[in-house]
């Protein structure tokens, strides 16, 4: 335990919806989901309006509609959350070269490293800065916990929230933590806590009056001790500059379950190509190619192969990827499909016998999807069955996606972004992120000039700068009918 509180955790405030409100004047103050919008979507990020319905992250969407039906329901975009997230990681480089990320919108700092601070005071100031530098660069809010190990930081920063910085001074670090939940810890999830909470333990005072014998006793050697030492402040773990991945892996949740085996088979391979996407990106080559298929039932299953050396080749992990669904029974369905890398490496060591392959293989598909849709034509006189519409989703949105939230550019009105899609229509609000809520208007799906555009930075010039030309501001209340309710007022 250090002598001073030189660790430091930011975690940015409801940080995907806060983007979004950002971004989109006309959300500002109102309650905003971002997450899947699909039957079984599950909520990634809800803003603190929202949450003061009930909404929370991993909360279904389903359930956060019944719960907030006048919320915005947007579908994220990580490449922009990406690069605000890149804006806010070098503010925390600029203090330290121990920065050790968490996720998009939270990590650790040592100010220790570099000597940024040694003092309550220099430690204080630093985080007060911090906070004022992230809210000039990006506009967003984050929260700051300072202490004298990760996991009192973290604690702090959660006690900050929203937009606040929390200190626990050395010294106070048990009178602090006694009266809190034992799922304050970390490792305490819903079982362990209901564990302790049979044996009359509640809070993490109680952990440490039991003694640490006793709780090796109720959960072993290794989770007992641990537990005991975290509950009584002691906490020596360093902040980690670089942390490595042991996987790269992509997968999708389908509103309706798959049950065409070329349409799986499909899937698969586009999964395949988007793992190589970023594995590429991370310049990182793995081994082992894994493919995971959740079935209707809920039944998981997982399938493995492992290659001569480390690849990042799409053919070769395309290959493997379609060689392992071979594996699996999908007769009743398939809810989820993954594909993933194992065994990662920061070099490839090609292997001639397949790419010698690629073609082959390449062939191979085509012919396995070509022969599908041959049998699917033959069983019908008309030809292959269309697939069919989602509810109230015409021919030309299938082809043509316009998803909630997304960025869009009209050929005369200029940026703006999707409300809301249906029955041959879309919904879009003329607004930037620098200007006065936006006009909406209504168009065809199909309508030419209307496409699909990168994200605005949240302030010119800033994070997510695309250099895509200035659109025209609109005023509030012009053109057509908006397809977002208003707001219900917070109760």
């Amino acid at each position: 335990m250090r002598g001073a509180p030189t660790i430091l955790h930011l975690d940015m405030d409801a940080f995907y919806a806060a983007v979004e409100q950002a971004a989109k004047p006309s959300l500002r103050g109102k309650p905003v989901v971002v997450g899947g919008l699909g039957p079984r979507g599950v909520v990634a990020t809800a803003s603190y309006e929202a949450r003061v319905f009930g909404v929370h992250s991993a909360m279904a969407t389903a359930q956060a509609r019944r719960l907030c039906p006048n919320a915005a329901y947007l579908t994220p975009r990580f490449s922009l959350y990406r690069q605000v997230s890149d804006a806010v990681m070098e503010l925390l480089h600029g203090l330290s070269p121990l920065v050790e990320p968490l996720s998009l919108d939270e990590a650790f700092v040592d100010l220790e490293a570099e000597g940024a601070a040694d003092s309550e005071a220099s430690a204080r100031a630093v985080g007060e800065r911090l906070r004022a530098d992230i809210r000039a660069a990006t506009g967003l809010s984050g929260s700051v916990g300072l202490a004298g190990s990760k996991m009192l930081a973290k604690i702090a920063s959660e006690q900050a929230k929203p937009d606040g910085l929390t200190l626990i001074a050395p010294g106070t670090e048990r009178e602090l933590l006694a009266p809190l939940t034992v799922r304050t810890l970390p490792g305490v999830g819903p079982a362990t806590a209901e564990h302790l909470r049979r044996s009359g333990i509640h809070t993490v005072g109680e952990i440490v009056e039991a003694g640490e014998e006793e709780m090796v006793r109720l959960l072993g050697r290794a989770h007992g001790s641990s537990l005991h030492t975290m509950a009584s402040g002691r906490d020596d773990r360093p902040v980690i500059a670089e942390r490595d991945a042991k996987s790269v892996s992509v997968e999708d949740t389908f509103d309706v379950d798959l049950h065409d085996r070329a349409q799986v088979r499909a899937e698969v391979v586009r999964l395949a190509e988007r793992c190589v996407q970023r594995l590429r990106a991370a310049g990182r080559s793995g081994r082992t190619v894994v493919l995971k298929v959740r079935r209707y039932d809920f039944s998981t299953l997982t399938r493995s192969e492992t290659q001569r050396g480390p690849t990042d080749d799409p053919a070769v992990i395309r290959d493997a990827a379609a060689r392992l669904l071979e594996l699996v029974d999908t007769t009743g369905g398939v809810r989820l499909l993954g594909v993933g890398v194992t065994g990662l490496a920061d070099f490839t060591q090609e292997d001639l016998f397949a790419q010698a392959a690629t073609a082959e293989a390449a062939a191979a598909l085509e012919a396995a999807a070509a022969a599908a849709d041959a049998e699917r034509a033959e069983e019908s006189p008309t030809g292959p069955a269309p697939v069919a519409p989602e509810a109230g989703e015409t021919a030309v949105e299938q082809t043509r996606r316009w998803a909630p939230g997304h960025d869009v550019r009209h050929a005369e009105l200029g940026p703006g972004w999707v409300q809301g899609s249906g029955v041959g229509r879309v919904t879009v609000r003329f607004e930037q992120p620098w200007s006065a809520p936006g006009r909406v208007r209504t168009f065809p799906v199909d309508d030419p000039a209307l496409e699909p555009s990168e994200p605005l930075p949240l302030k010119p010039g800033g994070p997510g700068e695309t250099g895509a030309g200035e659109g025209r501001p609109e005023a509030t209340g012009a053109g057509g009918q908006s397809s977002l309710p208003a707001s219900r007022p917070k109760s």
